[in-house]
């Protein structure tokens, strides 16, 4: 049985080729050494019959199934990284799903060099109800698959972006400082508004609200998580389509405590 590893080696053509090559070479070495210690004594030409048979029926069996083998091993490799793209993902959205993206984040933070600074936010749609409410669930759909978009347009290539349940996502920004993890913040929250969502052939304005945990050192994710989910309510207490991003560092230890 083929183990995971050997699954990711045949993912290219030209992986099944080395496959199929080594495969054949193999088949035509054992089945020289099993003519040469069968019939060595017959000699003269029976001998080089016994050895070129060796040769050639290997080649000629053994190349078309290993190459049909690799094939059919690189679908299943093939397979197996889109079964678990969608295990990964959110089908609405194409984010990570909470699943994946806690398991991702909570990794990236065991192996996170001490001296830098990250931060974590929390993205929830304003009024999502109401657009549920007037122009029906298939639109409000439309919407999520909007404000991802529009989350994803001004991210970096190592940021992360999940969809953490209902109307709520979430982003890792590593290796950035308050001033940068602020200006992202406002990014997303501009391009969502700017977001052309027209459900009924006009134009209604999208918002999010957003609240952000900016860390140095180690953290756990379940900490960096309440403290981001509670500026988000401040954020929406303060009246919506606003950014409040925090320093762990500034926060008082009554405010750890409460957030633990």
């Amino acid at each position: 049985m083929l183990r995971p590893k050997s699954l990711t080696a045949l993912q290219s053509w030209s992986s099944v080729g080395r496959w199929t090559l080594i495969g054949t070479l193999f088949c035509i070495v054992v089945s020289l050494v099993v003519n040469l210690a069968l019939f060595g004594d017959l000699g003269g030409r029976a001998l080089e019959r016994s050895v070129l048979s060796a040769l050639v029926i290997p080649a000629i069996v053994g190349m078309p199934l290993f190459l049909f083998l690799g094939m059919r091993v690189r679908g299943l490799a093939l397979s197996n990284i889109r079964l678990g793209l969608v295990a990964r993902t959110d089908s609405l959205t194409s984010c990570l799903n909470r699943g994946a993206f806690t398991g991702r984040v909570s990794g990236l933070l065991s192996q996170r060099r001490p001296d830098t600074t990250s931060a974590l936010l929390m993205i929830d749609a304003d009024n999502f109800k109401a657009i549920n409410d007037l122009f029906g669930h298939d639109c409000g759909d439309d919407a999520l698959a909007i404000i991802a978009r529009s989350i994803r347009a001004v991210l970096r290539s190592g940021d992360l972006v999940g969809r953490m349940g209902g109307e709520e996502f979430a982003v890792y920004l590593p290796d950035l400082d308050h001033y940068q993890a602020d200006a992202i913040a406002e990014r997303i929250r501009r391009s969502v508004r700017l977001a052309n969502f027209a459900p009924d052939g006009q134009r209604h304005l999208l918002s999010v609200s957003i609240g952000g945990a900016v860390f140095e050192g180690e953290r756990e994710f379940a900490e960096l998580f309440r403290i981001a989910d509670q500026r988000l309510y401040e954020a929406k207490r303060a009246g919506r389509n606003r950014s409040a991003v925090v320093s762990v560092a500034d926060l008082a230890e009554p405010e750890l405590q409460q957030s633990a």
